[in-house]
């Protein structure tokens, strides 16, 4: 299940790299009715070939085509916005996605896993989605992307935002990958392993404006190293949650709340250390680092999963968020905080977004630190 999981991610960084010339090269329709074809038609041969290999491809191509529609909707709906709209189209998206994942979970008490429905309903549901770009009057967007930083410049930038990304790939991925697999082996029922992993998107959903508005107000690197704290509490809760469904239900609430917001979080930070010219071309490489870790993430939690018994689940979360948290701590001695009032607006990114809404909110991030230093210009140039 673990290889099952972790290989969606390899497709979606992947996809992440290749969309973007597929665009440039045959166009946002094409690209988004080509891909989307392929997600029907694999969600259809799942229960076909219930073999793990075959599931493991599948994922792997399920992951690269997702990667891709996400890059062709996230660029039309950048196009579509302006610089006014475009910090609440970017967090409408976000919303309209994590209610799309919280109501899915539903799907699991419709009808029998084992049977064909639960891939059935998918597939239609994807092949719905062509309908509004394949019926849409709205001319083409022209796609550009920002030649993108290296790895080792974003690293000398940002340490904390670099190591960050990497660990909580890792534990992003365990939340969205393996905890279907830890309610079946707690022996959870269908609801309430629906239930147990849509609690992870609704903390998400409901703290990421919150902690987004703290962390504009104080130093980022604190908030960082406390939430992560606190979402290392959650995972030791649900550790030792034995069979209390309610403690697990929290125990997710409060990991999800938590690790997601993170990804907003380290992404605003790194942008206070990079020029507004370079918080675009630094997205390509963020996205890259948290790819990684989630590959490695679903590996990681199946292997202590089989070691330590279900709990392991838990383990691995508690371990990667304590880790962020200690190195957040180690970093606020290596250098001064920027001034609260010099660092980026905080913009909402889920982690399940592509390169090009974490350019987005880049940009956004941008254009609002330009809005306000010409709004200090123009009330000195007033003042008496």
């Amino acid at each position: 299940m673990s290889v099952v999981m972790s290989a969606y991610f390899v497709g979606f960084l992947g996809g992440s790299r290749l969309a973007p010339e597929m665009i440039r090269r045959v166009g946002h329709v094409r690209v988004f009715a080509a891909l989307a074809s392929f997600i029907s038609a694999v969600l259809i041969l799942y229960p076909t070939f219930a073999d793990p290999w075959a599931w493991t491809v599948g994922r792997v191509i399920i992951g690269f085509c997702f990667s891709g529609v996400y890059v062709t909707a996230e660029s039309w709906l950048n196009n579509a916005a302006t610089n006014e709209t475009r910090g609440q189209a970017l967090s409408l998206y976000m919303i309209v996605q994590m209610v799309g994942i919280v109501a899915a979970q539903g799907l699991l008490v419709v009808a029998d896993p084992s049977g064909y429905v639960l891939f059935v309903i998918p597939s239609v549901l994807v092949s719905i989605s062509f309908a509004p770009i394949l019926l849409s009057i709205t001319p083409t967007p022209a796609f550009d992307t920002a030649k993108p930083m290296t790895l080792r410049q974003i690293m000398r930038v940002s340490p904390l935002g670099c190591v960050g990304m990497l660990l909580l790939g890792g534990v992003f991925a365990s939340q969205f990958g393996m905890a279907a697999v830890y309610g079946a082996r707690v022996g959870l029922g269908l609801g309430q392993i629906a239930l147990f992993v849509s609690s992870f998107y609704i903390g998400a959903t409901l703290l990421q404006f919150p902690l987004g508005w703290l962390s504009d107000r104080m130093d980022r690197r604190r908030l960082i190293m406390v939430v992560a704290v606190i979402g290392a509490i959650g995972a030791g809760f649900g550790m030792f949650a034995g069979g209390s469904f309610t403690l697990l239900l929290v125990a997710g609430f409060v990991i999800g709340g938590m690790s997601n917001p993170l990804y907003s979080l380290l992404i605003a930070y790194t942008n206070d250390f990079l020029e507004l010219d370079d918080m675009a071309a630094a997205s390509g490489g963020m996205v890259f680092i948290n790819g990684l870790g989630a590959i490695a993430g679903p590996l990681v939690a199946g292997w202590l999963m089989e070691v330590l018994g279900a709990p392991g689940f838990f383990v691995q979360i508690a371990l990667l968020l304590a880790a962020l948290s200690g190195y957040a701590a180690y970093r606020m001695t290596q250098r001064a905080a920027p001034d609260v009032e010099d660092t980026a607006s905080y913009a909402p990114v889920s982690p399940a977004a592509s390169p090009v809404a974490v350019g987005i909110a880049q940009e956004y991030a941008a254009e609002t630190a330009e809005a306000e230093v010409e709004d200090e210009a123009a009330q000195a140039r007033v003042a008496p």
